[in-house]
């Protein structure tokens, strides 16, 4: 637990992701700011923040092929495979959803949000490389590629929590009537 505490209180103190986050916060909050794309993208028409909701679906697909690739075999390839693609197609507004809540945030949120982006980005970039290979008939490369994958994004997840739950991103704090 030290080592993931060190390991917060340096990516929060660190300014070296500054320079690249703050224009890219800006740019996200131009075309993310007021109206329609925001409301979609917050969940502001759910109720509540839609981001967190739509991981479940790529985290939930890279597993589920994980298992199968793991305790399927062979026969389950093709299965594992498509999983595989349906978390990298879902990947992308997981990740429009999660931009324009990052967008809001400042400091030391802003700069978790940025290694949380990027940890799931490389994430997803194995996911959609070992989809690529699958295809190709390279099954095993395939698993090492998804099982990396799956770690990376366990990673952003760990830091997505953070966000959430020490950071308080996203957490309503007065009680609807």
């Amino acid at each position: 637990m030290k080592f993931l505490n060190t390991t917060m209180e340096k990516i929060e103190s660190g300014r070296a992701l500054d320079p690249l986050s703050a224009p890219l916060s800006k740019a996200a909050g131009s075309v993310t700011e007021f109206g329609p794309v925001k409301d979609a993208l917050s969940g502001a028409w759910l109720g509540h923040p839609l981001h967190p909701m739509l991981t479940d679906i790529p985290i939930g697909a890279w597993s589920m092929a994980t298992l199968l690739d793991l305790t399927g075999g062979e026969e389950n390839a093709a299965v594992a495979k498509r999983l595989v693609g349906i978390g990298v197609l879902s990947a992308m507004p997981t990740a429009l959803s999660g931009v324009s809540d990052w967008s809001e945030v400042h400091g030391p949120a802003q700069r978790v949000g940025i290694v949380h982006a990027l940890a799931n980005s490389v994430g997803t970039s194995l996911q959609a490389a070992s989809w690529l290979v699958r295809a190709k008939g390279h099954r095993k490369t395939g698993v090492v590629l998804s099982l990396a994958g799956l770690l990376a994004v366990g990673v952003g997840g760990y830091l997505g929590g953070h966000l959430t739950y020490a950071q308080g991103v996203g957490v309503k704090r007065t009680a609807s009537k």
